[in-house]
């Protein structure tokens, strides 16, 4: 087991690497999104994240996508160059409520589990790139 550090003035954060499903920018911000469904706003930029996560034992599990994300390769289910978007998924995966989920959900046992992934956008240059990578 492997651990990321995240070390500022106020606090100091340790995270497991395979807990890390992404990290997203947000101006001078990052969004650090867990597997828990928690996800952390933090005051550094992408290229921190990337620097750092090039220094771990599985750095190869880490991929920058465009210039605004870094995605844990472990938990791409699905890339959609048409819907211009990235889904996550996996066992462990659970997923932030939203108000969809307070609807009543009928269907297949496929679709019911459909609301333990993530969804994020991306552009279709990023999304290609990506996609020739996890091809190799």
């Amino acid at each position: 087991m492997e651990w990321f550090k995240i070390i500022t003035s106020s606090m100091m954060m340790r995270v497991e690497v395979d807990d890390i499903v992404y990290v997203k920018a947000d101006g001078n911000y990052c969004d650090l999104v867990l597997i828990n469904g928690r996800s952390r706003k933090l005051t550094f930029q992408l290229n921190h994240f990337e620097k750092n996560f090039a220094l771990l034992d599985n750095a190869d599990q880490f991929i920058r996508v465009g210039r605004s994300l870094i995605v844990n390769r472990n938990y791409v289910q699905e890339i959609d160059l048409l819907e211009q978007s990235i889904v996550f998924g996996g066992k462990h995966l659970l997923r932030v409520p939203t108000a969809d989920d307070l609807r009543p959900r009928t269907g297949t046992p496929e679709s019911l589990r459909a609301r333990d992934i993530y969804t994020v956008h991306v552009s279709r240059d990023a999304l290609k790139a990506l996609k020739e990578q996890l091809q190799r």
